[in-house]
């Protein structure tokens, strides 16, 4: 089955509200659509975030740098395209951008891959899991005026809708301030819900993370989530050896080499590849079998029309990570697809492909560049 084009688009979605993580506040988000189209008449479609600015680097990067190594070639040849794709942008970085355009376009040729087979992806891959797999109910991001009980009030709302695991974020404000947020929480869903803390990056030495995070190990967190930098893997294996809740990371990482350095550090007990990030579907599985291997579980990083195909298909994974609305992960304004949640959990798509369909007129509302 022939590749016979390769085009791809720059979006950029304002965020209906200002949000804050831990470091930044964010009023727009970036991203970059590929398509590629076939002999056969099937089309795949891939895509990924960019971040809140330049967009058209990753854009650019996929038209003028990696679609020579896939138009012309058979789209079912994913590992001599990845390794063909990674061999050219060694002197254009090895990370960053260049695997954020990989990743995407690895994602379009395993969804028309799985869709000429008429399958979903993740029984395309060999499914580990049946008819759902379970769903965490992320959000608790800093806005502004947003108090401790609008937090609690709105991790219970996810629990009254069934789920049985929340995630919020820190290390915005100190660790006391954290701590209330947090108890606010945990008293208003129960003492039976998982809770999860993100701190995207907050601290920038393992002393500082350990400090904060022992405040809040009374709360039972069920894992806190990158609190160094992604460079800093001493210091989460540092704080990984000091605090009870586990330490969860790899949402910036890619490829097997960085995941393989994480588990060498022992810097994480649960690893968090991005298939949009890591270097696409082909790069996640790898990840996910080194993982397995040291008995590492896997809860991929939001994106989860894409994750609740691979975790679905991989053994060793547990969460996938779901946005209720569009309000962060605004991506989902061009989709005209919904996943369906039920009970704490995703029911997993059974169209060809990932079975995510296209809202062409939002697309062409937020696209700077169109196709091309």
């Amino acid at each position: 089955m022939q590749v016979t084009a390769l085009t791809a688009a720059t979006l950029v979605i304002p965020l209906r509200n200002p949000t804050s993580i831990a470091a930044r506040t964010m009023t727009e988000r970036h991203y970059t659509l590929v398509k590629v189209a076939t002999e056969g008449g099937v089309e795949g479609l891939g895509f990924c975030y960019c971040g809140n600015a330049a967009g058209w680097v990753v854009t650019s990067t996929v038209r003028d740098l990696l679609a020579r190594h896939v138009v012309g070639r058979d789209a079912h040849h994913t590992e001599g395209i990845w390794n063909d794709m990674y061999a050219d942008a060694l002197l254009m970085g090895r990370r960053g951008a260049a695997l954020r355009a990989m990743s995407a376009i690895d994602i379009a040729l395993w969804d028309a891959n799985a869709k000429a087979a008429d399958l979903p992806l993740y029984r395309y891959l060999g499914a580990a899991r049946g008819d759902t797999v379970p769903a965490y109910a992320s959000g608790g991001y800093f806005l502004p005026g947003k108090s401790e009980q609008d937090l609690a009030a709105e991790c219970a709302r996810y629990v009254d809708a069934g789920f049985g695991a929340v995630k919020i974020k820190v290390g915005r404000v100190d660790a006391r301030a954290d701590a209330a947020r947090i108890a606010a929480v945990r008293q208003a869903v129960g003492d039976e819900v998982e809770l999860f803390a993100d701190a995207n990056n907050a601290w920038p030495d393992a002393a500082s993370a350990i400090r904060a995070v022992r405040r809040w190990e009374q709360f039972d967190l069920g894992w806190i989530e990158e609190p160094n930098p992604p460079d800093e893997l001493a210091a989460h294996a540092a704080v990984a050896a000091a605090v009870e809740p586990p330490v969860a990371t790899g949402e910036i990482h890619q490829t097997r080499w960085d995941f393989q350095q994480i588990l060498d550090l022992g810097a994480a007990a649960i690893v968090q590849p991005d298939a949009a990030v890591c270097g696409g579907v082909t790069e996640f599985r790898r990840i996910a079998a080194l993982a397995a291997g040291q008995g590492i579980t896997v809860a991929p990083h939001w994106l989860a029309d894409l994750h609740v195909h691979l975790v679905a298909a991989t053994a060793n994974a547990t969460w996938v990570e779901y946005f209720t609305d569009t309000e962060v992960l605004n991506l989902m304004e061009v989709f005209r697809t919904r996943l369906q949640a039920r009970d704490g959990a995703l029911v997993l798509p059974q169209e060809p492909g990932l079975g995510i369909v296209l809202d062409d007129a939002a697309v062409e509302r937020f696209s700077r560049d169109g196709w091309r």
